[in-house]
């Protein structure tokens, strides 16, 4: 999709509500008419004109059940280093991780 602003999506459902077709819709915001289907279906499937890919979050490498593992691997060793406390951690997982993927996990 190209990009537009919040302002111009608004603008987009709106022309379309009151019942602008595609093709004048486009035309008058200067936009692609893929850009204005994108737009409306984003808009019909999630009732709002963001894009979904736009607000999603970054892949996390340490589940929240990992997270957990680590808070007790902490805890009990409290004053470890992010590598033992890593090396330990990878002992309970199927893929391991690195000490700076684990290095702030237990604060969230």
């Amino acid at each position: 999709m190209c990009n537009v602003s919040d302002f111009e999506r608004g603008q987009i459902v709106g022309a379309r509500l009151a019942g602008a077709s595609v093709t004048k819709t486009a035309k008058l915001l200067n936009v692609s008419q893929a850009t204005v289907s994108t737009v409306m279906t984003a808009y019909t499937k999630h009732g709002k004109t963001s894009s979904a890919k736009r607000n999603s979050e970054r892949n996390q490498k340490v589940s929240n059940r990992d997270r957990g593992t680590l808070k007790k691997i902490v805890a009990r060793q409290h004053k470890t280093t992010a590598v033992k406390g890593t090396a330990e951690l990878n002992t309970h997982l199927k893929t391991c991780v690195d000490e700076n993927s684990t290095a702030e996990a237990p604060q969230s």
